[in-house]
Formats: C-alpha cells, sequence, structure tokens
C-alpha cells in the first residue's frame, strides 16, 4: 500500500522535474481519466489514508489560506482552451499590458468541496458555476471552457488538495475558478489570449460575526450596478466599486451593505456578496434578477427548497419600505451560504427582525446544509462525489 505522504512527495518531484501533466498521468499514486475535450481527471489513490493539513480547523474564518496545487489552461485567440494541468499554488506572471489588468476583462466563480461524515468528498452544483460562466465570458467576450471541462478542473483542483479539506462541520474548500484576459492589449479591445485558472482555500463563515445574525445599512449614495452594465454575471469589475460603501459601513459597525437600484433608489438588489429574500406572511421574495443583480447559485438553490416547502416565492422588485415592514430578512451565496439578517438601518431608522430556530431561513438553512451533508437524500442531483 503507497501511503498518502509518499503520493504528494512523488507528486512534487514530478513537478519540479518535467511536465506536470504527463507525469501525473504516469504517477503511481496518481491516476488520470481523459475523454475527447476533456481535461485530465487527477485522483488520489483509493488506498491512501485521509491525512489533513496543519490547520486550526475550529477559527478557519473566511480567509486565505494557500494550498497545494492550483490549476490552469490557456486558450489563444480563435482557438480552444488547450489540456490543462496542476503546478504548485505560487505567483503568475502576466503581461503589464494584459487584458485583465488594464480593462478589468475577467470573471471569477466560487464554489465549494465539502467533506461528509463518512469522508466522502462532494461538489455542490459545479455545473451551474461554469454555465453562469458560460453567460459571463460572452457579455465580456472571452472564449470559456466548456461545462465539461470547468467541472473536471474544479475536481482536479479539490483532489489535489484533499487534505486542506475541512473535517465535517469545520468548514469547506473554498474554490475560486478565475477567467481572465491574460494577453497583451494596449487599445481597448479583446485580449488575444485568456488563462483560466483555478486556486482554494479552506474556510469557515465568510461574516466575522459566525453565525450571528448581521446587521445591514442600506446605502442610498452608492450603487452596485446600472442597467445595461455588467451586474448580472460575475466580473471582477462589478466589485472594487463597492468597496468605498463596504469600507465605510463597516467602519459604523455593519456587517455589509444592501443597494438600492440606480434608477429610482428605491428598491433593493442585493447585498454587496450576496443576494437577499425577503419573508413576509410566509411569501418569500427576492429581487427579480434583469441585468443588474447576480443569478447566484446558492439563490437558486433556495427558491427551489422554498418551493418544495410548500412556500409561495415570488421574484420582483421590492420597495425599501417592504423590507422595512418583513417579518424576516436573510442573504445567500455560495460564500455566506444561508445567513440571517438581524436588523437593517436605512435613512437613520433600524429595524430588527425575527430570529431564532423557529424562522423560515433556518428551515430553508437546515435542509440546504442537509444536502450537503447527506443526511437529506438529494433527490435533484445537486451533489456530485468526487472520492
Amino acid at each position: 500500500m503507497i501511503s498518502r505522504r509518499a503520493c504528494f512527495r512523488n507528486l512534487i518531484l514530478s513537478l519540479r522535474t518535467g511536465s506536470t501533466a504527463s507525469k501525473l498521468r504516469s504517477s503511481n499514486c496518481f491516476t488520470s481519466r481523459t475523454a475527447p475535450s476533456l481535461q485530465p481527471v487527477v485522483e488520489l489513490c483509493p488506498d491512501s489514508d485521509d491525512e489533513y493539513a496543519d490547520v486550526d480547523w475550529d477559527n478557519l474564518g473566511f480567509g486565505l489560506r494557500p494550498t497545494d496545487y492550483m490549476y490552469t489552461t490557456k486558450c489563444s485567440e480563435g482557438g480552444s482552451f488547450e489540456e490543462g494541468h496542476l503546478s504548485r499554488y505560487g505567483n503568475i506572471e502576466l503581461s503589464p499590458s494584459a487584458g485583465v489588468l488594464n480593462y478589468g476583462q475577467g470573471l471569477f466563480e466560487g464554489t465549494k468541496a465539502y467533506r461528509r461524515e463518512d469522508g466522502r468528498l462532494c461538489l455542490f452544483r459545479p455545473d451551474q458555476n461554469a454555465i453562469r460562466m458560460q453567460v459571463g465570458a460572452e457579455r465580456m467576450c472571452m472564449p470559456s471552457p466548456s461545462i465539461h471541462q470547468f467541472v473536471e478542473a474544479v475536481k482536479q483542483t479539490a483532489l489535489a488538495n484533499k487534505r486542506w479539506i475541512p473535517p465535517p462541520g469545520k468548514g469547506s474548500l473554498y474554490i475560486r475558478p478565475l477567467l481572465m484576459g491574460s494577453g497583451p492589449v494596449l487599445g481597448l479591445g479583446p485580449a488575444p489570449e485568456c488563462t483560466f485558472l483555478i486556486y482554494a482555500s479552506p474556510v469557515g463563515n465568510y461574516f466575522k460575526e459566525g453565525l450571528a445574525p448581521l446587521n445591514l445599512f442600506i446605502d442610498d449614495e452608492y450603487h452596485r450596478a446600472t442597467r445595461g452594465g455588467a451586474g448580472g454575471v460575475k466580473t471582477i469589475t462589478n466589485y472594487s466599486p463597492v468597496l468605498k460603501a463596504i469600507t465605510r459601513a463597516k467602519s459604523r459597525g455593519f456587517s455589509d451593505v444592501l443597494y438600492l437600484d440606480s434608477v429610482n433608489k428605491k428598491n433593493i438588489e442585493e447585498v454587496s456578496s450576496c443576494n437577499v429574500f425577503i419573508v413576509k406572511d410566509n411569501v418569500i421574495s427576492t429581487p427579480a434578477t434583469g441585468g443588474t443583480i447576480l443569478e447566484g447559485v446558492t439563490r437558486k438553490s433556495i427558491i427551489d427548497i422554498s418551493l418544495d416547502h410548500g412556500y409561495q416565492v415570488k421574484e420582483q422588485c421590492i420597495p425599501v419600505e417592504e423590507v422595512m415592514e418583513a417579518d424576516e430578512v436573510f442573504c445567500t451565496g455560495t460564500a455566506v451560504g444561508v445567513a440571517a439578517v438581524g436588523s437593517i438601518t436605512y435613512q437613520g431608522k433600524r429595524v430588527e427582525y425575527k430570529m431564532g430556530d423557529e424562522c423560515v431561513s433556518q428551515e430553508l438553512l437546515s435542509t440546504y446544509t442537509g444536502i450537503q451533508k447527506g443526511h437529506i437524500e438529494d433527490k435533484k442531483g445537486w451533489i456530485l462525489e468526487i472520492d
């Protein structure tokens, strides 16, 4: 039997002495399955023992902890993405005139790998992230990996960093796929080369409050997105413009900012990094996506779970006055999961919302995490087992 430590020692040696992809295919400790147009799927030996990285799993938080490997592939103008490969996690080289650096031509996704109590490793709906990246790539004039390429690359990255996947109930391995215009360009236009890169980091709760309720601030000065812009796709250009609003809100003791529409400044849209739902008289409402709101994978999943639980769900414009009169408010996202909102402050008025185990958000969260952990049967085919 080959030990897991020996597997990683052989992999590291192969990365130092030759082509990563070819070495991985010939390694005694990794196997590769290939199919037309797919990236190789790298798996750890099934007989290797589980081993965890040296991490304080009880105090993860949501900060970067570099793992062992990242995945990279490139695509030239008019071509398709070449066979990708794993390499040691580290800095990458870019031209000073790369499209992503000069014009913000880039997208990112976020998905997670979970370790179940029986030791199995799972991903949650990575195909939906792949589809969303394709939509975003079309908007940002970039080629995109196929759904199969995307999912196989995520699987490969998760398995290569298996020892960084937290123990059950301690967190997850956050996986960050990036698509960026890496080719040089001086005049405004699409980059002649794009890079698809994936790295990962073990994480706990996104907000510093942990599982405590969030305190949001409705900002009527700054806006996250405008009509006709790129707010409906996960482009990198959506995020740095909200840093000013977030910094200001956090300096005042708030968890995050809830933004209003930029035209009328009267309808809520989303929080800086997650979607928002309100509950009133057992009716669940969330702002309709129409080009300014990101169609979150967790958002979509929670809508389906809510319908399965018999709730009426409305996707519509939600005036800020309705939010201030709601019974409950909660946020959803890959990073945040399902996070209850304890209060919202708008124009100097603070409103507090229903909290506790009997809340709708807790009921939905229980089902959502139950499916991920394997405690509830996955009848929708959302879970992808990778080990």
